[in-house]
């Protein structure tokens, strides 16, 4: 029965890859300086790392903001968002795995009468904000100093050709890891406060807990979607607007660093040291990241090709499917309660 339960959060995890993880490699594939294959490799391996290394960061905050309980609750919430996703997928958007989690917990919230820590809800919403904005800037700074050292160096066609191929896969690479790091708590983050912190041995050799298991199922979810990637990487890398390959790897640097930033707990143990404020630890849009620096690339290069009519679509399906995930979880939950009498919250001591 646990396996089953789980199996919307694997869900989950593919409908991520299929269409966040997309967002690391996009513009490189797009511009044909990445193979396809290539890119799923090297986004699978480090994608996974990252789960398993830095996962449980953003997962505490996603607990705060309703710690669903019981099994049954959190299959419902991981399937509602992975729907949600899923139907967004489908029409080729880059949509929010972030922003549908999020739906799906409130509608936990809602149908079980618990309450929703505004704090955290604020924290989370408000990065949906600054995250597209800081890697406009991160995107339109890294533009405006690698267009300046382009013009003043002599650097040979083909020789700059081999160094941004070479620079796009490291940079995906971190990419991945962060993605990994921050994102898996959007796969998986719903079903920890429903499992024991009880650990078990593999082959006799190595104790792993049941949290570490559960980031490295999240990894491999995630990592077996983005063989799935390929209409959303055409629609990030080339259908807002064109890139050429060295502004996409302005673009994936921009990303990556945005992402790392909300994921990293040794960062935020850091400034917490020398008493500087902290970065919270958030599980961040991928989408929203991306599209965020191309946005930067395109303003600084007066946006003449910019897509606004893709651009407001895009937004749009941000906005829709926090609400539509809700929705979807709080009539799945009255369903699978009512229905199949599935326990889908334990009261509280």
């Amino acid at each position: 029965m646990t396996l089953l339960f789980l199996t919307s959060g694997l869900f989950l995890g593919w409908t991520l890859g299929a269409n966040d993880a997309a967002n690391i490699f996009g513009t490189a594939v797009a511009t044909r300086m990445v193979r396809f294959r290539m890119a799923v490799l090297v986004c699978a391996v480090f994608v996974v790392l990252g789960a398993v290394v830095s996962g449980s960061g953003a997962t505490e905050t996603l607990g705060e903001l309703g710690a669903v309980n019981a099994l049954g609750g959190s299959f419902m919430v991981a399937l509602a968002a992975a729907l949600a996703v899923l139907w967004m997928t489908r029409a080729g958007l880059p949509v929010s795995v972030s922003q549908a989690i999020i739906g799906g917990i409130l509608g936990w919230n809602f149908f079980t009468g618990f309450s929703t820590d505004v704090g955290a809800l604020i924290e989370i919403v408000s990065t949906w904000v600054v995250c597209p904005i800081l890697a406009a800037v991160l995107a339109a700074t890294f533009f405006l100093v690698v267009r300046f050292v382009l013009g003043r160096a002599c650097i040979h066609i083909l020789e700059l050709d081999a160094w941004t191929r070479s620079l796009l896969i490291l940079v995906g690479a971190f990419g991945a890891f962060a993605l990994g790091a921050n994102n898996v708590a959007n796969v998986i983050g719903v079903f920890v406060p429903a499992f024991s912190e009880e650990s078990f041995e593999i082959a006799g050799a190595m104790r792993v807990t049941m949290n570490q298991a559960l980031f490295f199922l999240g990894g491999l979810a995630i990592a077996t979607g983005v063989w799935y990637s390929r209409r959303v990487m055409m629609t990030v890398g080339k259908g807002l607007f064109k890139l050429t390959p060295v502004t996409a790897l302005v673009v994936v640097l921009s990303h990556s660093i945005v992402l790392f930033l909300f994921a990293s707990e040794s960062l935020e143990a850091w400034l917490a040291s020398r008493g500087l404020p902290t970065i919270p630890l958030v599980p961040v849009s991928s989408s929203q990241a991306i599209i965020g620096a191309v946005m930067g690339v395109a303003l600084v290069k007066g946006a003449r090709n910019l897509r606004l009519g893709l651009l407001g679509k895009v937004a749009s399906s941000w906005v829709a499917t926090p609400v539509i995930a809700a929705v979807l979880a709080f009539l799945g939950l009255f369903f699978l309660q009512n229905v199949f009498d599935v326990v889908v919250v334990n009261p509280l001591p």
